[in-house]
């Protein structure tokens, strides 16, 4: 019998001819897609880069024309997400990227002005925008969400002086890994100018190629990762799992429209450790759900793993599968030996995609909706080039306030300290408790860390 993998290649092959009009998507794709289609504003999942420039140094149309280029030779950077009849498919459309200028109201600083532009999103245009507004950011550059990235400069704001451009992507089309590539080509396009030559047929059909290779290598990793065996695994795993986050209360605004609130620490790592502790940070967001959501129970709690599959080249797209952890609350927190050994376990089975997970752990008798009650990012800071426009670098910069999908949101920045920054939404939870749960997860963390379980 076919997986859900399985079952979407053969739906998406009826239901299109191979033009190139057309892609398939990843499992990760289908969830930031059908996510898009329930909601009720059809809004997407965002995920923005902020960067500081002096006043006076970025020209829009020498960055229109650049972005362009991108969106011409990257097919995903030009698709736009769609559903034919149940299927989702990812629409190939001409390389249109709008490169903005937001102005300020008097009563707003820059972090206000994008939030606004932001809010403002038409969810059926380009996957990729730019949107540039004057100004330092005041007080809004605590904060965090989803998938964020944190660089170098974390924490600092804008100047009076200085403007802010913001890159913005549908999650459905980039990952963490397309990031770092897309900043460092932008500014290779944006200093070459109207010397750069746009890409021949050539090229793009051969990058077309790739993206579609690897789309399908992905779609057959997935098929052979979703085996009987591991979808056991999964029911048995996840068969406690159950939305635990209260509703909203009642005449409040819907989940995700509100600014969310936020709340940011630095820690250093223990000597000796080599990288970001992964198990710890699980451990801890068990805390901040204990505190959140009171003992006794099992939590949804996604993170992002995997990368591109054997063969595929390392094309922009996305190709990250979202995990699901469940954090037991209690009565007592377990630790994070404990954690740690059943985190390796998950891991072996981590290339099941999120669909089939939650269909999974329904079919075992779990009442999840597939809902995730919080989410854990990390992402190296190291392994990004910063973005120079014809030779002036941007100190990344953040804005917070930003709506988040889903109750609350860890994002760990590793540098030479680990930045946590936690954003939550107001609709659902209040910000004393908020803040209480966040308290939560860093006295966990900064406790002594324990050594990993022998054998992996």
């Amino acid at each position: 019998m076919l997986s859900i993998s399985g079952q979407y290649l053969a739906r998406y092959r009826r239901l299109t001819t191979d033009t190139g009009a057309t892609l398939p998507v990843t499992g990760a794709q289908r969830r930031f897609i059908l996510v898009r289609a329930l909601d009720p504003t059809g809004r997407p999942d965002l995920v923005p880069m902020f960067f500081a420039f002096p006043r006076g140094t970025v020209d829009l149309a020498r960055l229109t024309a650049a972005a362009e280029r991108l969106a011409a030779l990257h097919p995903v950077l030009r698709g736009r997400p769609g559903v034919v009849r149940g299927t989702p498919v990812l629409r190939v459309a001409e390389p249109r990227v709008p490169v903005v200028r937001v102005p300020r109201a008097p009563d707003e600083d820059a972090a206000t002005a994008l939030r606004r532009a932001l809010r403002a999103w038409a969810p059926d245009g380009p996957p990729l925008r730019l949107f540039l507004t004057d100004g330092g950011t005041g007080g809004g550059t605590e904060g965090a969400a989803g998938a964020e990235r944190y660089g170098p400069g974390a924490g600092r704001e804008a100047e009076p002086e200085d403007e802010v451009l913001a890159i913005v992507l549908d999650h459905a089309v980039c990952d963490g890994r397309s990031l770092a590539r897309l900043v460092e080509e932008l500014g290779v396009a944006y200093t070459e100018g109207s010397r750069a030559q746009p890409p021949s047929p050539s090229d793009t059909a051969a990058e077309l190629t790739a993206y579609r290779e690897a789309v399908l290598l992905q779609l057959d990793a997935e098929e052979r990762a979703a085996a009987p065996e591991a979808l056991a695994y999964w029911g048995g795993r996840l068969r406690a799992v159950r939305d635990r986050a209260p509703a909203p209360r009642p005449g409040a605004p819907a989940p995700g429209t509100l600014p969310s609130g936020s709340a940011s620490a630095l820690l250093r790592p223990p000597a000796g450790t080599a990288g970001v502790p992964f198990p710890e940070l699980l451990d801890a967001c068990r805390a901040a759900m204990r505190s959140l959501y009171g003992p006794g129970h099992v939590v949804p709690l996604g993170y992002p793993w995997g990368g591109r599959p054997p063969g595929a080249e390392q094309l922009l797209g996305c190709f990250l599968n979202t995990v699901v952890f469940p954090a037991a609350t209690g009565p007592a927190p377990s630790g994070a030996e404990v954690t740690a050994d059943a985190w390796w376990d998950d891991l072996d089975r981590a290339d099941v995609p999120f669909d089939a997970v939650v269909h999974a752990a329904r079919e075992a008798g779990s009442g999840w909706s597939g809902r995730l009650d919080g989410l854990l990012t990390v992402d190296d800071a190291r392994q990004r080039p910063p973005l120079r426009l014809a030779g002036v670098e941007g100190r990344e910069v953040h804005v917070d306030g930003r709506p988040v999908r889903g109750p609350f949101a860890l994002s760990v920045t590793q540098g030479r300290e680990l930045r946590l920054r936690m954003a939550w939404d107001r609709a659902v939870l209040d910000d004393d408790a908020a803040r209480a749960a966040f308290g939560a997860l860093t006295d966990r963390l900064r406790r002594p860390a324990p050594t990993a379980p022998a054998g992996h």
